[in-house]
Order: C-alpha cells, then sequence, then structure tokens
C-alpha cells in the first residue's frame, strides 16, 4: 500500500489576500476558510479513538471534505482505511473539534455514530468474499452486514447506542431516497436497514411502525417474515465466517426471486419509503427529545437533592456551632445565668443558693445507683470455634471421623476439637439531663426538681465514672444548676419559678452537646418538666430539636404537674399529680434509659 502526504498551508492564497485587504480597518481579522490540510489534526485525534472503538490499532482515519466513494463515510479493508467525510461536522469549524478529548462527540452526535458505525465494520466486518461470488449475493451480504456489525458493536460498548440512533439518519435516508435497488429489493433493502436495526435494540419497535407497515404491504407477511428470519440469523454470524453470510445472502436472493413474480410493485415506491422513513425518524426524534428531557428532570433533581443535602449539612454544622456556643456559655464557671445568644443576663438568676441534701435523699441515690448498675450489667458473650488441631476440648465424635476420612483416603475435614472464647460486654455509662421550666407557673416543681437533680447525679456519678448529668434551667434566660461532670455535687442547688417566656430549644442544645445526647454508645435521657404552655414558634423549635433526639436514640421524658399541660410532640408524658414523686420518676426513666442502651 502507498501514501502520498501533500505539505499544504493551512489558508489559501485568496485567504491571505483577504486578510491583507482588511488588516486595519479596525474590524476583528477575517477567519481563514477550512481546506483540507485543516482537518488533518481531525482525522489523526479519529484514528487515536478508533483504537478504543474497534479495538485495532492498524487503521488510518482520513478526514476531508467528501470522500472517494460518495458515502459519508467508508471502510476500506484492503487499505486498512476510514475515510469520513468533514461535512459531517458542520457547522462546526475545524479547530472547535476535538475528538481526543472524551466527551467532546456529544457535541457532534450524528457525526460520531457515523464514526462508531465505521469502528463496527472495522471491528467486525472481518470475513472477505471468495473467488468467484456472485455479485448480487455480495451485495445482499453487504446489506445485511449494515445490522450485524451494529448489534456486535453493542455488545462490547452498549453505551454507544445513543450516537448509532443519531446516525440513522445521516446512514439510512440517502440509501432510501436514491436507492441502487428496483422493485420488491428497494423494499426488502429498507426492511433491512430499519427493521434490522429494530431487532438489534437500536430502534425502537413503536418508532419503525410506519416502515414495518408498508413492507408488509408491499412484501407480504409470508416474504417479510422470511426476510426477517434470514437478517435475525445473519446477525448471529461470526465475524469471520464467510461461508455462512453468503449463505444467507443467497437464501435472501432466492427468497425475493421467487416471490418477484406474484407481487406488484407500486409506481411511487420511493417516495412511499421516503415517508414511512421519514416518519420514523420524526419518532426517533420525539423519543430521543423525551429522553434527553427525562435525564435532564433526573439531573437536576439529583443536583437539586444534591444541593438540598449540602445545605442541610451546612445547617446541621451550624447548628452544632450554635449549641456548642450554647453550651460554652451556659455552663460558665460562675454558673451565671445567660441570654439566648449567650451574653451575661443582667437580672433572672433563679438560683436562691444551696443546702445539704437530707438522709432520704442519700438513701434514694444510692437505691438508684444499684439499680443503674444492675441495668448497665450486660451477660457475657460465648464464641465457639472448631479446628483440628489443639487447643479445646476433644469432641471424639468429630475425631473418629476425621480417622474414618483419613483412612478412606480423602482429605480430613473435621474438626474435633473445640475452643469456647468469653467476652466480657462493656458496660454502657448514663447520660442525664435535665431541663426545668422557671416560669410563674412551674414554681411547684422548684423543690422536687431540685432534689431529683442531686439524687441523679450522685447516682450516676457511683455508678460508672463515665456518667454525665446535668440541669439547665430555663425562661427566656438559661441557668445551669449542675454542670456536666462525673463528680456528684456536694449539695443541692435550689432556686426558684418566677421568670417569663420560655426558651427550650436553647436549653436542650447546651444539655445535648454538653452531654452527647445525640451519640451513640450510652443510656441517653432527657427529662423536661414543663407545662408546655408556649407559643407556637418556641413550641416548632423545641420539638424539632426533641425530633433530632429521639431519631438518635435518646430517650425523651416530659413532666407535667397539671392536666392543663400540653404535650410536646415526640416526648413520653408523664403526669405527677404529686410533685415529690418526680425523683423516682426520673429515676425509673433513667434506669430505662441505660436498660436499652446501644
Amino acid at each position: 500500500m502507498s501514501a502520498h502526504h501533500v505539505q499544504s498551508p493551512a489558508t489559501a492564497p485568496d485567504d491571505v489576500a483577504d486578510l491583507a485587504r482588511w488588516a486595519d480597518d479596525g474590524a476583528p481579522p477575517a477567519q481563514p476558510r477550512s481546506s483540507p490540510a485543516a482537518w488533518l489534526r481531525v482525522g489523526a485525534e479519529l484514528g487515536d479513538r478508533l483504537v478504543d472503538l474497534a479495538g485495532r490499532q492498524d487503521l488510518l482515519v482520513t478526514c476531508r471534505p467528501g470522500t472517494r466513494s460518495g458515502a459519508p463515510a467508508a471502510f476500506s479493508p484492503s487499505l486498512a482505511e476510514v475515510e469520513f467525510d468533514a461535512r459531517l461536522f458542520a457547522p462546526l469549524q475545524p479547530h472547535e473539534i476535538n475528538p481526543r478529548i472524551v466527551g467532546d462527540e456529544e457535541r457532534y452526535p450524528a457525526a460520531w455514530g457515523v464514526f462508531v458505525h465505521e469502528a463496527a465494520h472495522a471491528a467486525h466486518s472481518i470475513w472477505t468474499e471468495p473467488a468467484g461470488a456472485a455479485p448480487r449475493v455480495v451485495e445482499a451480504a453487504l446489506l445485511l452486514e449494515e445490522s450485524r456489525v451494529e448489534g456486535q458493536h453493542l455488545l462490547r460498548r452498549p453505551t454507544d447506542r445513543t450516537y448509532l440512533r443519531a446516525s440513522a439518519r445521516t446512514l439510512v435516508m440517502p440509501d432510501i431516497a436514491h436507492p441502487t435497488l428496483q422493485g420488491i429489493e428497494q423494499a426488502a433493502g429498507a426492511a433491512a436497514l430499519i427493521l434490522g436495526r429494530r431487532d438489534i435494540g437500536i430502534l425502537d419497535a413503536a418508532e419503525t411502525r410506519a416502515v414495518a407497515e408498508l413492507c408488509e404491504q408491499v412484501l407480504d407477511a409470508p416474504l417479510l417474515a422470511t426476510l426477517t428470519r434470514i437478517w435475525g440469523a445473519a446477525q448471529q454470524c461470526a465475524d469471520h465466517d464467510a461461508t455462512t453470510m453468503l449463505a444467507h445472502a443467497q437464501e435472501w436472493c432466492d427468497a425475493l426471486d421467487a416471490a418477484t413474480p406474484a407481487l406488484p410493485v407500486p409506481g411511487n415506491l420511493t417516495d412511499l419509503l421516503s415517508d414511512a422513513a421519514g416518519a420514523v425518524m420524526n419518532s426517533m426524534a420525539a423519543t430521543d427529545a423525551a429522553d434527553l428531557a427525562a435525564q435532564a428532570a433526573a439531573t437536576h433533581a439529583m443536583a437539586a437533592q444534591s444541593k438540598a443535602q449540602a445545605e442541610d449539612r451546612a445547617q446541621r454544622a451550624g447548628q452544632r456551632r450554635k449549641a456548642a456556643a450554647t453550651a460554652k456559655s451556659v455552663f460558665n464557671p460562675r454558673s451565671t445565668t445567660v441570654d439566648p445568644d449567650g451574653t451575661p443576663a443582667p437580672y433572672g438568676n433563679p438560683v436562691t443558693g444551696s443546702r445539704k441534701p437530707t438522709a432520704a435523699e442519700r438513701s434514694a441515690a444510692a437505691r438508684l445507683s444499684r439499680a443503674l448498675r444492675a441495668a448497665a450489667y450486660r451477660e457475657r458473650t460465648e464464641e465457639r470455634t472448631t479446628s483440628p488441631t489443639p487447643p479445646g476440648r476433644l469432641n471424639m465424635r468429630a475425631a473418629l471421623a476425621r480417622d474414618a476420612q483419613r483412612a478412606a483416603g480423602s482429605v480430613p475435614t473435621a474438626e474435633p476439637f473445640t475452643h469456647t472464647r468469653r467476652r466480657t460486654s462493656p458496660t454502657p455509662p448514663l447520660r442525664v439531663g435535665i431541663a426545668v421550666d422557671v416560669s410563674g407557673s412551674m414554681s411547684a416543681a422548684t423543690g422536687p426538681v431540685a432534689s431529683a437533680a442531686w439524687i441523679v447525679a450522685r447516682a450516676a456519678a457511683l455508678t460508672d465514672p463515665d456518667s454525665r448529668t446535668a440541669t439547665v434551667a430555663y425562661d427566656m434566660h438559661l441557668t445551669a444548676l449542675t454542670r456536666p461532670s462525673n463528680r456528684a455535687p456536694e449539695r443541692v442547688t435550689l432556686f426558684e419559678a418566677n421568670g417569663g417566656n420560655h426558651n427550650l430549644a436553647d436549653a436542650i442544645d447546651a444539655l445535648d452537646h454538653g452531654l452527647d445526647l445525640s451519640r451513640p454508645g450510652a443510656g441517653r435521657l432527657l427529662v423536661i418538666v414543663t407545662d408546655a404552655h408556649y407559643g407556637s414558634d418556641e413550641t416548632a423549635q423545641a420539638v424539632t430539636r426533641v425530633k433530632r433526639l429521639t431519631a438518635a436514640g435518646c430517650a425523651v421524658l416530659q413532666l407535667t404537674l397539671t392536666t392543663e399541660s400540653q404535650h410536646l410532640p415526640g416526648t413520653t408524658l408523664l403526669h405527677l399529680p404529686k410533685p415529690s414523686s418526680a425523683p423516682a420518676a426520673i429515676a425509673k426513666a433513667a434506669t430505662d434509659a441505660i436498660r436499652k442502651a446501644r
């Protein structure tokens, strides 16, 4: 094979004259017209991509306006060359086309589809016609080859279906509008080109209905069924099997010859086939547009979901930062009252003093500590394993089975030694946060809640060194009655309830961050002592925090003292007719929480 390399300037003489004439007129310089030499780079880059498409490295791709064969593109097996008409890229110019960049083909899907079709020929049109083969039979074989190679290509690269669909108009319509065959062979060729692509999955059955109905009228149903069977068999033919391929082509010619005398051919068959093929192309365009719209909608939905997730993560991060700041300001070293923004409140501290715990409170703390330790106890887990060798306890049945396997000449599989490994399960610590409403309607709860906070803190410290409790009083301001610590407070903190408004949301944030109520691995309990007579905004903010804690596995208990109290959604409501029963109720809830810890 010889090759001729002609070095041509990138700009034609006429272009040089134009550039010189308009060089100083103030307008943008004229763009040189494309020439065959300008397409050399595009052809070289197409050749690079052809290695992946066809799996061959011995092919040359030439890209220039027009081809020697006159077809949009052609593969020459003898020259190992793919000819490609540069006009398929219109209106793009050579400097706008970069086939070497994967994804650039999405800007010219029809041209790329034609290139993929020729790559399929290069990969699968390997059979060669034997000497003496009838030209008509070879032409029929080449007709059947059109859909066969695309079907074989899709087996290797199914994602190229989109481009092969886009190229159908470029490849099929010229063959139908300017046929080289006449009579029923023309209708049979159109059926092979369009319905053959339907059967390999490139076109949909609904899209090809117009051509299928016309071909059934022109060719008759039995003949169309015979031709369908022939091209279906040819599509399964091996790439190198020239004998079988020509046999299918011969059967194709024989079927047409036998049916020709009995089938009248319409005089306007070319127009009918062109109209039917146009209907197919329009249906394809509608399907592709719907697919693109659906894909765009899915992409938009995914982008919206990703954006929403990113915003949610940012919002959660902001909430965590705000909760950390709130906890830091509330649990300050001096236990001063703070505003929601963390600044010290000039007035409104509900703490009135402290006292020593009573003997009854000490006894209650000891009982609760024992109950918590019992609830936190976990049985040891046992794990039994077998092995063919010691250590372990010998199982005689398995030992005899092993001897029998060895005596029979087989590979012994019995494992006669059993070893039991016992592991102690860790005891979960306890996290208890108490948020007590100190607005004016909650004055009856101050004494019992102060006692309960000391009892729970004392019992948790006696149960596990990793256990922590904390109590926050809230109205519009926040005050730490007990701080997150594993040490029991020495005295009972006394407080009063004469505040106004409510700020439960920030109180929950402070307790959540200070005690890690949202983190698994401990028995977690949040106790809210309130009648919940809140405004709608206050309730909504508190319920959002409660739902977040319950979703994380933290138990949330609401204690009320009057029947007129409101129930906060998401909490377990417990009505206490006697305020003095609050310590026992909180102790029972803490015991249940550590028993269910995960």
